[in-house]
């Protein structure tokens, strides 16, 4: 038995899983909080350190690294960052992002460059503002790595050259998920001036041996690397249940859309991994929860007593406006509102209906475009709610799988170490990951409900349409 292990460097903590190269099973695992909230690379490696203390990496051949999306390094000269490390999004951002938009042409301009139309915390929009808002910094920067990459050259060793993988590489915004290239003028038009960018390895390549002969693999984004730890394949999806919510699939070609609602990333494995967002997912939830007085486990029991349709009361949730469809400046509506309707049950069950008939709306974004769905991966605390479970698969119109709790962006970075040192070692080729099995967890079917989800998608659809006309479609 060898042993890999797979590091996630979130916002927040490093969690460490050491897994069977074969199998896929966890042996042991570690974790540490950062050190301190504020973004410095330094903090990372001791929270690294931190993790691995008391043996955990012993007998490890290869390590993996996956870290928090849109984490971006800029280095000077002599490798030392400039400043803190650039994360997260604000309202300055967003007009970062804009300034972007317009620099290059608008946002077909963008979607044909790179796959995707800049968003707030993105790579390029974070170079936008540091060049903005920090000159001299920006100034000084001759190279910039993401959080990931960073980690991997500091456990090499700091060799000569930088790497990234294509997954990493696409949620940049200055590399073609067409092309398969970095588009070094687009970085150069957010920083203002020409900068080094990491060499781009293969799926199976490793980025090097560290000082003591462990394998390192390319390393990769958090998106990228919790995907490939549910075993993700072509016919499926993942649906992310956050504040706001997101869809995305595997596929095998990129795709480009010029209204900047898919986002083309690249994933772990040599394929695509286009992604469909919304605004608004279990902020619904909450809001509706909040006005009736109760917390989301008690809108779910809520939401069960009520029956499919919720008595006509239709629920479109653009509490925040929307991306899917694109209206940044609308508001929610409640439509449908008769005095026998007007009872807590119903209003809960329209939040929890129109909540998973947004995200199904982005899902079919994907589906018009040649994506397969059978099945979906639900994730997010909203996930094993009572009456997400017994509304999604009809309204998703595929089998649902609410994955049992795992450190899956880890067991990603995991599974991609085993893949380099297999690849390395000749027992694996470029083209097939180690067969480590999906997420298991609960499995859903649509069943006979099938006909109703449909029914109720009709409903909301036919409100959503006569509200915002020529919005969606």
């Amino acid at each position: 038995m060898g042993l890999v292990a797979g590091l996630d460097s979130s916002s927040a903590y490093t969690r460490i899983v050491v897994c069977d190269s074969d199998t896929g099973d966890v042996v042991r695992h570690g974790h540490a909080d950062h050190p301190e909230s504020e973004a410095a690379p330094g903090a990372w490696l001791l929270s690294l350190g931190e993790a691995a203390d008391g043996g955990i990496l012993e007998d490890v051949a290869a390590i993996g690294v996956a870290a928090q999306p849109h984490g971006v390094v800029a280095l000077n000269a002599e490798g030392t960052p400039v400043r803190p490390a650039l994360t997260g999004g604000d309202e300055r951002a967003q007009a970062a992002a804009l300034g972007l938009v317009d620099a290059l042409g608008g946002r077909t301009a963008w979607a044909e460059a790179v796959g995707s139309v800049p968003q707030p915390g993105q790579p390029v929009v974070q170079l936008r503002r540091l060049a903005r808002e920090e000159p001299e910094a920006a100034q000084r920067a001759t190279a910039v790595l993401q959080a990931q990459d960073w980690l991997v050259w500091q456990l090499l060793g700091r060799p000569q050259r930088w790497t990234t993988d294509r997954g990493g590489a696409s949620s940049t915004g200055y590399w073609s998920a067409i092309s398969g290239a970095w588009r070094h003028e687009l970085a150069e038009l957010a920083i203002g001036h020409p900068v080094a960018l990491p060499d781009v390895l293969g799926p199976a390549e490793a980025a090097g041996r560290t000082p003591e002969g462990l394998l390192i693999s390319a390393g990769t984004g958090e998106t990228m690397a919790a995907a490939f730890g549910l075993g993700v394949g072509h016919g499926d999806a993942v649906i992310s249940l956050g504040a706001s919510g997101s869809v995305c699939a595997v596929h095998h070609e990129a795709l480009t859309d010029p209204t900047g609602t898919i986002t083309c990333y690249a994933d772990a494995t040599g394929h695509h991994l286009p992604v469909v967002r919304t605004l608004n997912a279990t902020r619904v939830l909450r809001g509706t929860a909040e006005l009736l007085g109760t917390d989301l486990a008690g809108l779910s029991e809520l939401a069960l007593r009520s029956t499919p349709g919720a008595h006509g009361l239709v629920f479109l949730p653009y509490l925040a406006g929307e991306r899917t469809p694109e209206l940044p400046h609308t508001a929610g509506t409640l439509s449908g509102i008769r005095r026998e309707s007007m009872q807590p049950e119903h209003l809960a069950r329209a939040a929890f209906e129109g909540m998973l008939c947004g995200l199904a709306d982005a899902a079919e974004v994907l589906r018009g475009r040649g994506v397969r769905i059978d099945r979906v991966f639900l994730l997010g605390a909203a996930a094993a709610l009572p009456a997400v479970v017994a509304l999604a698969p009809a309204l998703f119109g595929a089998q649902v799988v609410i994955p049992a709790p795992a450190d899956y962006t880890a067991l990603g970075a995991a599974r991609q170490a085993a893949w380099a040192l297999g690849f390395a070692d000749g027992t694996l080729t470029a083209q097939d990951p180690p067969d480590w099995p999906s997420a298991s967890g609960e499995t859903l079917d649509p069943g006979e409900d099938l006909a109703v989800g449909t029914a109720v998608r009709q409903q909301f659809a036919a409100v959503r349409d006569q509200t915002h006309p020529g919005a969606f479609g």
